[in-house]
Formats: structure tokens, sequence, C-alpha cells
């Protein structure tokens, strides 16, 4: 996914990301997204990052997060090609971490 061009701390360049929109809503050619970006053990104690460990389901090659505090918009061509799936579970701690994003408990 090509997020640039970002504009201040905006997270930048061609990353995998994970899609949290729903394909069952909507008409717009659009996807909510949220980049995935290098882990650091500072991230342990920031709510809205969720570790992707590499695995056969992802196929990432390192130790990763998900930031959610960067989830946005784009256009269905920025995707570039499908690289993995999260698990289930991956998914609801991404779903939880949004919810303390928007701040709803």
């Amino acid at each position: 996914m090509n997020l640039s061009p970002t504009v201040g701390a905006e997270i930048t360049k061609t990353r995998p990301c994970v899609i949290t929109s729903s394909n069952e809503i909507g008409i717009l050619p659009l996807k909510v997204i949220a980049p995935i970006t290098d882990y650091k053990t500072h991230y342990d104690s920031v709510p809205w990052m969720v570790e992707l460990s590499p695995d056969g389901l992802n196929n990432l090659s390192k130790r990763s997060v998900v930031d959610l505090f960067q989830l946005r918009s784009v256009s269905q061509a920025r995707l570039i090609r499908n690289i993995g799936l999260v698990m289930d579970e991956e998914f609801q701690q991404i779903l939880d971490a949004i919810k303390i994003v928007f701040g709803i408990y």
C-alpha cells in the first residue's frame, strides 16, 4: 500500500497494512486500513499498537505492530497485493485497540 504523500507524523512509504473495514458496507471503492510497522520494545506499553509475530498466515518477515492510531480510508487503487491474513484473535485485538483510539469502552 502506498501511503504517500503524507504530512507531519503520518506514517509513510509502501508498507503492509491490515484492512479493518468490512466488505459488506458502502459502495465506495475505499478501504479503512491500519499500517503495519517494525516492532520496538517501547510499543509494548502503547495501547493502540497490536503486535504481530511472523507466521505462514500473515507472511510477515519480522516481528511487527499494527498502528491503530494511524487508521485511514484509502482508495482501493492504493492496494498493491494481498500478502496474508491475521488470525481471528489478532483481529479482535485490533478491534479492541480501535475502541481505545475512539474512546469506546
